[in-house]
């Protein structure tokens, strides 16, 4: 069964969850260039929030949505590419939860992701997304219930 209501989707779910963390990139960039005394601080807390968001996000599409898709799909190769480029974003995630202060590479580390996320982004909406709404087989109002649900698992369990 084909959705026509992309508003209340799995993908709306999922790129509502794109722009928001676009917000705290935009956010992040506009204290990098901050002189404030206690900027380090925020920058740090701001990073960590970035990465609670990403890693949950990342979580509930490898879970759930990936793996409907590619039953539901014959074309692959951008859920493939997708999985690489969630690999590469865990690493930078990682070394960047890893770092107890903000320095230069810090601010790399973060831009450098950024710029993953953008792309990584432009991806799924050019090409899963589209391909996604048009899988016959494929229930994406009720996978959004999924989705969202546990997402909300996975933040409780990263603010406990």
């Amino acid at each position: 069964m084909a959705t026509t209501r992309t508003e209340a989707d799995a993908c709306a779910l999922l790129d509502a969850d794109h722009k928001a963390v676009k917000k705290l990139f935009k956010a992040y960039d506009e204290l990098a260039h901050s002189h404030a005394r206690d900027v380090a601080q925020k920058k740090l807390e701001l990073a960590r929030e970035i990465c609670r968001e990403l890693t949950a996000h990342a979580t509930i599409e490898e879970e759930i949505f990936y793996p409907a898709l590619r039953n539901a799909m014959k074309d692959t190769e951008a859920l493939a590419e997708a999985e690489v480029e969630h690999a590469g974003a865990k690493d930078l995630i990682a070394q960047i939860e890893a770092l107890d202060e903000v320095d230069e590479m810090f601010d790399a580390k973060v831009k450098v992701l950024s710029e993953y996320i953008d792309h990584h982004v432009k991806e799924e909406r050019n090409q899963i997304f589209p391909k996604a709404r048009a899988a016959r087989s494929l229930d994406l109002i009720a996978m959004r219930e999924e989705l969202q649900g546990r997402k909300e698992e996975l933040m409780n369990m990263a603010e406990a």
